[in-house]
């Protein structure tokens, strides 16, 4: 794995921060969905307000059968359901009239993924035939400069469109191929869909851009997420299809899961196309690399999901049933973030290191200098003793009370079972019958921790139980649907964060400049380490 001292990673220079996980589809809108509306600006303020440095978000791409960001029909495209309808109204793209008597979902607090399938892509169909690009100075550009991701991304939903939908391997075997001849066809067959795609990613990309430099400007940073698969119905397998494990007809050798376990004795069957890291070796792991640069256009910080298997990664067997036939195969290892840093400099990674962890992980992620994650919740098995415990933890951490995939810490505690639930209580010192009481407590723990940064889900500092759960992993149907209801996030709660904030030290940069306690007892902290330093 090399030098564990390689890379002193951008940890080093981090102050103790904290920060909030809400994706944006869980925010309040008028149209069925979180979306970069006036609701998420609110959201910035809110944040601002509250002390915090970081933003965390979900990825951003657009999702496809089971609506999860995790299964996206593009690693580099935008999700067009984030595009704010009354922005593109402001803009003269829209009236009043095209958006009213559409049904955009009736809950206020869920999203209804198939009423919003329906009327958003009418409105967004609307605003395209009202759309001029040459009125537009940044568009040529955008597209010119996005045209490696682009034009692929635009042409595989075009012809998925006329496909109704239907995944990329069930296509004429010469689109399924990308026969040259089929390609240049299609390509103008379908020039009209090709330009109502490129026109979702550019509106976009400017709405997001320009929500992401409002939170820049109000001192908070944008945490994204790359997960380490791609979906196998997307176009990154269909453009480059070299780029994995398959077939001459394009047919995956193998896919993606994990081992039988504890949990499930027949492991888990995920279907992701696997990988073939020779191919990506030889080609200095160039897709990786702009994958990231792409991603860091659009955020701050990534998070990178199943991080281990950059060590080492499970892979089964083309057409088995279960996961039990697969084997562990070694990894792309620190070369590939070699070939990322030599492009791109030092970049600012948060490892997804959860789960079970082997050595060999572990000297990667130390090799990487990237912080790892410790998740509270996992913390209270009182038959051993665990890793995310906080007494154990070193500075260079990002601590959770939860994450997306797990159950709100409300929700935890009241299905926990006696002895776990006895044992979280005696060690954050909580003894509540009252579970928001205990939700506070518990976040409490992660706050006064060592870890340099504390990320809460939004639910739980709402105190929500398990109705706000934003997925369970394994399941279809009810994943991904929560949200805000509008007016939810209160300036009493924004105090209390903000309190919290302020006793355990991990108030931003821009409330230390801003706020005159906050700047002098940064003034203190700066001297005291000047003096420190000189006296060696």
């Amino acid at each position: 794995m090399g030098d564990t001292k390689k890379y002193e990673g951008w940890y080093h220079i981090m102050i103790r921060a904290s920060g909030i996980l809400c994706p944006i589809s869980s925010l309040a809108s008028k149209y069925g969905i979180g979306c970069f509306s006036k609701e998420a600006y609110e959201f910035v303020d809110f944040l601002r307000d509250s002390g915090q440095t970081y933003w965390q978000v979900l990825p951003f791409g657009p999702t496809g059968f089971g609506d999860s960001p995790y299964q996206s029909f593009s690693t580099f495209a935008g999700n067009p359901y984030f595009i704010d309808l009354e922005t593109l109204r402001q803009e003269g793209l829209l009236t009043m009239e095209d958006l009213s008597g559409k049904d955009f979902g009736s809950n206020p607090v869920s999203v209804d993924y198939g009423a919003i399938y329906q009327s958003r892509n009418a409105a967004l169909r609307k605003a395209f035939t009202r759309f001029d690009a040459a009125k537009e100075p940044d568009y040529e550009q955008f597209c010119k400069q996005n045209a490696y991701w682009l034009e692929t991304y635009a042409l595989f939903m075009a012809i998925k469109e006329e496909n109704n939908g239907a995944s990329w391997d069930v296509w004429d075997e010469e689109l399924k191929v990308r026969d040259a001849k089929a390609i240049k066809a299609a390509k103008e067959r379908l020039a009209d869909a090709i330009a109502y795609q490129n026109f979702l990613q550019f509106e976009f990309d400017k709405q997001w851009k320009k929500l992401h430099k409002y939170a820049n400007d109000n001192g908070v940073e944008i945490i994204g997420d790359i997960p380490f698969y791609t979906a196998y119905d997307s176009a990154d397998t269909w453009g480059e299809p070299q780029m994995y494990l398959f077939d001459k007809k394009n047919t995956p050798l193998a896919v993606a899961g994990c081992p039988p376990d504890a949990f499930s004795a027949d492991g888990q069957l995920w279907g992701n196309p696997i990988y073939d890291w020779s191919y990506l070796k030889r080609h200095h792991y160039k897709w990786w690399v702009n994958r990231f640069r792409r991603c860091l256009e659009l955020c701050d910080i990534l998070r990178v999901d199943h991080f281990r298997a950059f060590d080492e990664y499970y892979q089964i067997p083309y057409g088995s049933t279960t996961a039990k036939t697969g084997r562990w195969v070694e990894g792309p290892g620190i070369g590939l973030f070699d070939e990322v840093r030599k492009e791109l400099g030092d970049v600012k990674v948060i490892a997804e290191d959860l789960g079970y962890i082997t050595d060999s992980v572990i000297a990667l992620v130390k090799a990487t200098g990237f912080p790892g994650m410790k998740v509270l919740e996992f913390a209270f098995d009182p038959r051993e003793e665990s890793d995310y415990l906080p007494h154990l933890y070193e500075h260079n951490c990002v601590v959770y009370t939860g994450t997306h995939d797990n159950e709100t810490v409300r929700g935890w505690i009241e299905n926990l079972d006696n002895t776990s639930r006895d044992f979280a209580r005696r060690y954050i010192n909580s003894l509540y019958t009252d579970y928001n009481a205990f939700t506070w407590d518990f976040i409490r723990t992660a706050y006064m921790s060592v870890a340099d940064t504390c990320i809460i889900p939004l639910q739980d500092f709402l105190c929500k139980g398990n109705e706000a759960r934003i997925n369970h992993p394994s399941t279809t149907g009810t994943n991904w649907q929560w949200r805000l209801y509008p007016g939810e996030l209160s300036r009493e709660l924004s105090q209390a964060i903000l309190n919290l904030t302020k006793l355990y030290r991990r108030v931003s940069p821009y409330m230390m400049e801003h706020d005159p306690e906050e700047k002098a007892r940064a003034e203190k902290r700066a001297a005291l380490k000047a003096k420190m330093a000189k006296m060696g």
